[in-house]
């Protein structure tokens, strides 16, 4: 059984090699897409071709990030690729099966013999602190411990889905839709590494444009806006500790982003 995460990357030097090596430990294959990449995001993904990332192409960035190009170059993708299993994956994010699964591989097949063919993830958002401001270097998802659960909506992160016949569409960066879909009752684990420090976030996301259209739409508004003195780091009491063995606690999640808060919070 075949696992294939479609990752796009724009910029993701900092994240793009321990994304790709945590993937490859648990049984998962890589297809990247570079947006246009101003830094090494290609030159550090290329050291793993033949070794679990399947190829590497260029989607025309246009000047500004357009979701919609995204998310349609992923479905054709997932049609022509030779994957049982697939997700939309970012680079900044880490996934795992949850227990008694050792790996995605061995839970997505456990999934498909239970007869489900879509997954959903809870994200658990990992940020740097006050007490801990910067995880800029390879070691990150061992050094930053504190994170809130996320939970905006109902299946927030609906997007790893069996192959099938039917047509797939990526209504979101977030929801996977087919006919015939069959959800499995437990969510995966998402962790979700936003941003290393303050400075990182500030780099991320400050100045990026967007899809005029999308903006339109409603998408990326709050992004879209984001000025420097909109980022604060919270401090640790605010957040969860992961435990001992990398257990995160889904309760009591937020409903919003932290990091994108700070306005409000120097009120």
């Amino acid at each position: 059984m075949r696992v294939i995460a479609l990752i796009t990357a724009y910029n993701e030097e900092l994240m793009i090699g321990p994304a790709l090596d945590h993937l490859m430990s648990q049984g998962a294959e890589v297809y990247l897409i570079d947006n246009e990449s101003t830094d090494r995001t290609v030159e550090i993904a290329r050291r793993y071709l033949g070794r679990g990332l399947l190829g590497v192409e260029t989607l025309p960035r246009k000047g500004y990030f357009d979701l919609t190009s995204v998310l349609r170059r992923e479905e054709e993708r997932a049609k022509e690729l030779p994957g049982d299993w697939f997700m939309h994956h970012d680079a900044d994010e880490i996934r795992l099966a949850p227990p008694p699964y050792r790996t995605l591989a061995e839970g997505f097949a456990e999934v498909g013999r239970a007869g489900y063919n879509a997954v959903n993830f809870q994200e658990f958002v990992f940020v740097p602190t006050q007490q801990a401001p910067n995880h800029e270097h390879p070691e990150f998802p061992r050094t930053m411990r504190h994170y809130y659960c996320l939970n905006p909506r109902p299946l927030h992160r609906l997007n790893a889905w069996k192959r099938t016949d039917a047509p797939v569409t990526l209504t979101d960066a977030h929801r996977v839709e087919f006919p015939g879909m069959r959800i499995f009752p437990e969510p995966f684990v998402l962790k979700h590494y936003i941003c290393l420090s303050l400075a990182h976030a500030i780099r991320k996301y400050c100045g990026r444009q967007y899809s005029p259209a999308e903006v339109e739409r409603g998408w990326h508004r709050k992004r879209s806006r984001l000025q420097p003195e909109d980022f604060y780091l919270p401090d640790q009491s605010e957040l969860k500790e992961v435990g001992p063995d990398g257990a995160v606690d889904a309760s009591e999640p937020s409903t919003r982003g932290l990091l994108f808060e700070g306005r409000r919070r120097r009120r």
